[in-house]
């Protein structure tokens, strides 16, 4: 079981204009899911993929040594994971452990070059948080903040902010650095922070985050 941990107290930045908005120098940059599994020639090919990449460099190259990317790895068969998971499997068996190519599985060739100092934690659900690992790791390293970037949108990016508020942490989505095989999901996604998690999530841009974050 995850212990609760909030992290270290902030000043509200949150609640102050995007205009005038500063990171907490410990934020953790988290990039989800960036592999070949969902470029151009995947098996998920997500639009924009590719279109947000230079962007996800960007965000890396500011605080590579405060950046943790995650992979989405699939089960080796569908009975390995329980539930609706066996349902999705089953209706993707391509992507099973046992028949998708490992290549597929690696984060796109660009972002590999960070490691080390980034690092890499493996996830077998949507939520970055589905590994205990995760939370630990950032308490490790005084998290303050989360900065969020990556893939899917609407899926493994809403369910890890979804946690990461639920835990405690705030959340800054890049928003020209996450992606989705779905536009309208993607923008409704955007809208959603916007209405209803405005006091814990906030949008920006990666230029702004760079500008806004002098990192540790």
């Amino acid at each position: 079981m995850i212990e609760i941990v909030p992290p270290a107290s902030v000043p509200d930045w949150q609640a102050e204009p995007a205009i005038h908005a500063r990171i907490p120098p410990r934020a953790v940059h988290l990039c989800l899911d960036m592999q070949n599994l969902i470029g151009p020639a995947g098996p998920w090919a997500a639009q924009w993929a590719e279109r947000v990449l230079p962007s996800i460099i960007a965000l890396v190259e500011h605080a590579p040594t405060r950046t943790l990317f995650t992979r989405f790895m699939p089960p080796s068969e569908p009975d390995r994971l329980p539930g609706a998971w066996r349902d999705f499997y089953r209706k993707w068996p391509g992507l099973t452990g046992k028949e998708i190519e490992p290549e597929a599985l690696e984060l796109m060739g660009p972002l590999k070059l960070f490691i080390p100092p980034a690092t890499v934690l493996d996830k077998t659900r949507y939520s970055a948080f589905s590994n205990p690992a995760l939370h630990e790791r950032l308490q490790a390293m005084s998290a303050e903040a989360l900065i969020i970037s990556g893939a899917e949108s609407d899926m493994c990016v809403l369910s890890t902010v979804l946690a990461a508020v639920d835990l405690g942490y705030p959340v800054v989505v890049a928003t020209d650095a996450i992606c989705s095989a779905s536009d309208p999901c993607h923008d409704a996604v955007l809208r959603l922070y916007h209405l209803r998690f405005s006091q814990q999530v906030q949008t920006m841009t990666v230029a702004a985050i760079r500008e806004a974050w002098a990192a540790a």
